[in-house]
């Protein structure tokens, strides 16, 4: 027995083992990894978004060498052949086989996708932080262009340019959509520095002498990652959408199939041929849906 400070006895008394190990913790320590994972799997719309953005992936790299036919192979006695077993998604108006068309067609979407947002995150982030964080009337001048740039609708800029530099090929395509999608991201970083720089850590490093731009690189942009990672996931199926609908359109021209030029190509023949505009469609579509499962899960 001990006394205690209010002259209250306190007594103890001896507890068996099992008692003793009531406080022990039996779950496994756990990790940012494991965490992450843990989230991911319970999330079942964005787990079949990245599983079919890997399977594309996969597809895009190594689907021409599982195939045994070229994409610019023709063979006028089989044009227009529904699927079957020798063409599974069956041939187009030249007798080339569709799916590895369309197999090619996905290298072509996703390599626009992905270069065309990177180039739009990378002028956004830099422009937005820029003048979020000067502030006065730098930032007034900034965004005053961004407003007026933004009055005119981008499809009238992507099709003045893509006529400007229509025989380009694809790094023409990706510049762009690169150069005429950026304005958003521009805004969303802005209000995330203006929110930013007057914490406490900013502070400090002004206080440390530390230069403006080493503050943005250091401290500001990537305390702005969660939102920038979220529009890029969301503005890589907006390039797919645009690319698709250049081609489509015919505004610009690239000797690789693509996802919008074979749906151009099948919406031609539609009715007597409809596999040649549904393949390509199911593959637009769910490319786009897959994207917009993986943003939608990162933003929870």
């Amino acid at each position: 027995m001990v006394i205690g400070m209010d002259n209250t006895l306190i007594s103890f008394k001896r507890i068996p083992c099992e008692e003793k190990q009531a406080d022990v913790i039996l779950r496994p320590p756990s990790t940012f990894a494991k965490d992450a994972w843990y989230r991911f799997s319970r999330n079942k719309l964005g787990l079949i978004g990245a599983a079919f953005i890997l399977f594309m992936v996969f597809l895009a790299v190594f689907g021409p060498q599982l195939s045994k036919w070229d994409y610019q192979y023709q063979n006028l006695s089989e044009a227009f052949q529904t699927p079957s077993k020798e063409h599974l998604m069956g041939t187009d108006n030249l007798g080339r086989d569709l799916m590895i068309r369309i197999i090619y067609g996905a290298r072509i979407s996703l390599i626009v996708g992905f270069s065309a947002s990177i180039i739009s995150v990378v002028i956004g982030v830099f422009y937005g932080a820029i003048s979020g964080y000067a502030g006065g009337i730098t930032d007034t001048v900034m965004m005053r262009f961004v407003e007026i740039v933004d009055s005119v609708p981008s499809t009238l800029y992507i099709i003045l340019l893509a006529q400007v530099v229509q025989k380009g090929g694809i790094i023409n395509i990706i510049a762009v959509i690169g150069f005429t999608s950026w304005l958003g991201m521009a805004r969303l970083v802005r209000g995330e520095v203006l929110s930013l720089k007057s914490r406490e850590f900013v502070l400090a490093a002004k206080v440390s002498n530390i230069s403006n731009l080493r503050i943005l690189t250091r401290h500001l942009i990537p305390n702005c990652l969660g939102p920038i990672i979220v529009s890029l996931t969301l503005s890589i199926p907006s390039a797919i959408f645009v690319e698709a609908a250049l081609r489509f359109l015919g505004i610009m021209s690239l000797a690789t199939p693509s996802w919008g030029s074979l749906a151009s190509d099948g919406i031609k023949v539609m009715r007597a041929c409809p596999h040649m505009i549904i393949f390509p469609s199911i593959f637009i579509s769910l490319t786009m849906l897959a994207f917009n499962f993986l943003g939608d899960w990162i933003l929870k």
